[in-house]
């Protein structure tokens, strides 16, 4: 059972990295740079090449029953529920195979939408504590869950 995060622009590291050691799971951080490795052993900072999606695709090669994937990425989260892991959005939402058709079709009307708008401006909400928060608790509740998978 290992953890996959998705790391570039991910605010959970920490968290996920503490609940890990409390329960002696390996994660695997992977972005293509910038991050500060952790000294935790049970932690493998993980730096691919440059290109787009390469560290979504080493995820989702890696990804199955047993494991849990922290991703904001509507694509890798739907491809990592198709393997059978247990998966989390930054904010503690499950995503899962009952609700990931409604999540990437909800994106993919935002995308076409800010296309159509190119004036449109904004962007998400802020993080917040209670996001930090029901994470951990979602994390927790993942932990348990993915432990008794069976593996593929």
């Amino acid at each position: 059972m290992s953890i996959y995060v998705d790391a570039d622009a991910c605010p959970v590291k920490s968290e996920v990295e503490r609940v890990a050691t409390r329960h002696g799971l390996r994660v695997h951080v992977v972005s293509n740079g910038g991050l500060r490795p952790s000294p935790n052993p049970l932690v493998d900072t993980v730096i691919v090449p440059d290109g787009p999606d390469v560290a979504d695709m080493w995820i989702a090669e890696r990804a199955g029953p047993g494991d849990v994937v922290i991703t904001g990425d509507i694509p890798l989260a739907a491809r990592c529920v198709e393997a059978g892991a247990q998966v989390l959005k930054h904010n503690g939402e499950a995503l899962t195979a009952a609700n990931i058709g409604n999540v990437l079709a909800t994106r993919d009307l935002m995308a076409d939408l800010r296309a159509a708008d190119p004036f449109r401006q904004g962007g998400g909400k802020g993080f917040t504590k209670s996001d930090r928060s029901r994470f951990l608790e979602a994390l927790e509740k993942a932990v348990r869950a993915a432990a008794t998978q069976p593996r593929a």
